[in-house]
């Protein structure tokens, strides 16, 4: 069943477990459907009833006289498999399971012996554990959720259950327009991905808020969130270590890194929000207002103070504030007062009224250096707030462009209520400056993310063919680790830069090889039992003559004898010493619910200790690839500060690009990569050391090698 239309606009509800106790969920499920004005039908199920909340109760669901294209089940989760079976025999066409006591507590079993029954009549499944569905435009609450949200065009689909009912209240007194408030639960059928498809379709949403703690098929909702073409606004909880396990056991999702969300919020175009307050102000404003086109972001407002805090918030939040061009400057002085400030902010100063407030607003709509609009406002004693409010709706009316205007009134009750009109008429409005600044900058994000087409992925020719034969020899032997050579092997099979370097198995064979390459070398211990060489002073540098060589390869084969007496001793490797330059690490690690991602950083104490990496979900392109590189910290470092010259950056993005092709490749084979350090240059770069580890699973179709063939 692919309309889900019958679970989200049902013409018929059952709600199996209905009861007489007004105190249980099966009473109030019954009660908020009537009370909603709901106009299907609705059908109490208990085999003990005769009549709940004034309506006929049926003793099963085979005995309701017409079909039902919904049942809301409320019994113990031990009964649910039975319900099921026989609501797939009454032919229901979607179950809402509102009963807990399925994976969130360890009864994954129970949860699927469900999914299966289900499946097997084509019913699909919103829960387990779930509070239910509430749609605004059908004025239905099948949920035990107290009333239906404040209406508006914004669909909220929360994993947590006790929250959801929590933001229904909520948005009675933000003024948060909602269409639809969804309880997704632990998701064991219906997901993220199947509602964000639902609501991109839906005529009564314009926005998408979700509250996340976990995904379980990462790639089905990062494809989703790619497709829609409606904004997207996501608060991830379950970032702290401690967060994460609560998720876990909450709703049996993992939480999942919070770096890889956040990648995948990058590439599927969703605006992230950092608590649950700017998840409701930023909701608000993508529902009622177009998205920001530019980086210019003007402040109008009558008090320094208000325009000072919503500078800081524009700093913060990525809209930095900048001057306003000569010609809006003379616009804005005909607004205002002698003394008045026409620079950016605006400051029409005490004394503006509604015709200031309205004229400076419309000739900056007007203008075309201007993108987007924050209007502050102070209450004064001799300016009425609603005058205000309707002077700015004026303006945008008047204006017919399409720009952001977000607005702050600061003040008493009449500022309340002047601003609670302005949502009425299609303008947000907050009771803080950083609050309006930080739904301009959401408003922004998401233009960013439309002037950014999506673009394909288009592979690079590679040979695939030999690194199935490195990882098929590595996995015969039974080995989760490629050595040195090997992964160097690999990545320059994927175009990857690396140094000149050869395995010798003698010292002599050590100088040979040392000579071919040309002093300086370094040398390195290769076996597949010995992860970090430097550890097992397995690593020696700058060795510059035949003597030298001789002597670091005696000392590294003792060194590593005495770390690790029974590890495999393949050789050393002699490789070219690279040049000095800048230390990049590029790395790969094969997430649960997202697959393959790519990181990339800065080396040294930049990724170990202050964690200045990024990543994203593989395979991508460069473009991809070189935001990553601007959204770190040290990104200055790599442009060229204090008088270094900048780096290849063109270089890092087309390895880092290269690296997320191979990744996803040999997705079923390679669980983690770490090429560091990568030495950036003023052209070009060099994969230094690599390591590639291998997952246990053996997947790769390739005849076994004999042990002798394992060296």
């Amino acid at each position: 069943m692919e309309n889900l239309d019958v679970i989200f606009k049902p013409k018929s509800v059952a709600i199996v477990g209905a009861s007489r106790d007004p105190k249980a969920i099966g009473h109030q499920c019954v009660k908020n459907l009537i009370d909603s004005g709901y106009g299907g039908k609705i059908y109490p199920v208990n085999p003990k009833a005769d009549e709940v909340a004034g309506l006929k109760c049926y003793h099963s669901i085979s005995e309701i006289p017409g079909e039902v294209d919904i049942a809301l089940i409320v019994v113990p989760a031990k009964y649910v498999p039975g319900v099921t079976e026989e609501c797939g025999k009454k032919g229901v066409k979607g179950l809402v399971i509102i009963a807990s006591g399925f994976s969130e507590v360890g009864r994954e079993d129970l949860e699927k012996e469900v999914v299966q029954i289900a499946h097997k009549y084509g019913m699909r499944i919103l829960g387990p554990n779930v509070v239910g569905i509430m749609n605004n435009p059908l004025k239905m609450n099948a949920s035990f959720g107290p009333y239906l949200p404040y209406p508006g065009k914004a669909a909220l689909i929360s994993q947590s259950g006790a929250l959801l009912i929590a933001m229904d209240a909520r948005t009675w007194v933000d003024k948060v327009g909602i269409s639809h408030m969804i309880s997704i639960g632990n998701m064991a059928d219906l997901d993220f991905a199947d509602l964000i498809d639902y609501f991109n379709k839906d005529e009564d949403t314009n926005v998408i808020s979700l509250y996340i703690e976990g995904v379980k098929d990462g790639r089905k909702f990062l494809d989703a969130c790619k497709k829609s073409k409606k904004p997207i606004i996501a608060l991830k909880a379950g970032v702290s270590k401690r967060g994460a396990a609560a998720a876990a056991s909450h709703t049996g999702s993992l939480a999942g890194s919070t770096k890889i969300y956040e990648a995948a919020f990058k590439q599927g175009h969703v605006v992230q929000a950092e608590n649950l307050n700017a998840l409701f102000d930023e909701t608000m404003a993508l529902a009622l207002q177009p998205p920001m086109q530019g980086e210019n972001l003007l402040i109008i407002t009558n008090g320094g103070g208000v325009g000072v805090l919503a500078t800081d918030a524009a700093e913060k939040y990525g809209v930095p504030i900048k001057d306003a061009p000569d010609d809006l400057k003379l616009l804005m002085f005909k607004h205002m007062p002698e003394f008045g400030n026409p620079k950016n902010p605006v400051d029409l100063t005490g004394m503006a009224d509604r015709e200031w407030y309205e004229g400076a607003i419309r000739d900056a709509l007007k203008h075309d250096w201007v993108d987007g609009v924050a209007v502050l406002y102070c209450e004064t004693s001799f300016t009425d707030p609603r005058n205000i409010a309707e002077g700015i709706y004026q303006a945008i009316k008047d204006s017919a462009v399409s720009k952001p205007v977000a607005v702050s009134f600061v003040g008493g009750e009449r500022s309340v209520k002047a601003g609670e009109w302005l949502i009425e008429h299609g303008i947000p409005y907050y009771n803080s400056p950083h609050a309006a600044v930080r739904a301009l900058a959401a408003l922004r994000t998401y233009g960013r993310y439309l002037e950014k087409a999506s673009k394909k992925f288009v592979p690079y020719e590679v040979d695939r063919q030999k690194v199935e034969a490195i990882i098929g020899k590595a996995k015969a032997c039974g080995r989760a680790l490629l050595t040195e050579p090997e992964a160097k092997e690999v990545f320059a099979a994927y175009g990857l830069p690396v140094p000149k370097g050869k395995l010798a198995r003698s010292a002599e064979e050590a100088v040979k090889i040392a000579r071919a390459i040309e002093y300086p070398v370094v040398m390195k211990i290769v076996s597949p039992d010995i992860v970090h060489k430097s550890d097992a002073g397995g690593v020696k540098v700058n060795i510059k003559s035949d003597e030298e060589v001789r002597k670091a390869f005696e000392e590294i084969i003792e060194n590593a004898q005495r770390y690790d007496p029974r590890a495999e001793i393949m050789g050393v490797y002699v490789q070219e010493m690279a040049p000095w330059g800048t230390e990049t690490i590029i790395g790969s690690v094969n997430d649960p619910q997202f697959g393959p991602t790519v990181m990339f950083g800065l080396g040294g104490i930049f990724v170990e200790i202050l964690k200045d990496v990024t990543f994203r979900i593989a395979p991508f392109g460069k473009d991809d690839a070189l935001d990553m590189v601007k959204e770190i910290k040290g990104y200055g470092i790599l442009k060229g500060a204090r008088g270094e010259k900048p780096r290849d950056i063109e270089a890092i993005a087309d390895a880092v690009s290269r690296l997320s092709q191979l990744v996803w490749d040999f997705r079923e084979d390679i669980k983690e990569v770490d090429a560091n350090p990568v030495i950036v240059y003023e052209k070009g770069l060099s994969v230094v050391d690599a390591r590639i580890i291998l997952r246990a699973k053996k997947t790769t179709k390739v005849t076994p090698k004999p042990l002798d063939k394992c060296g």
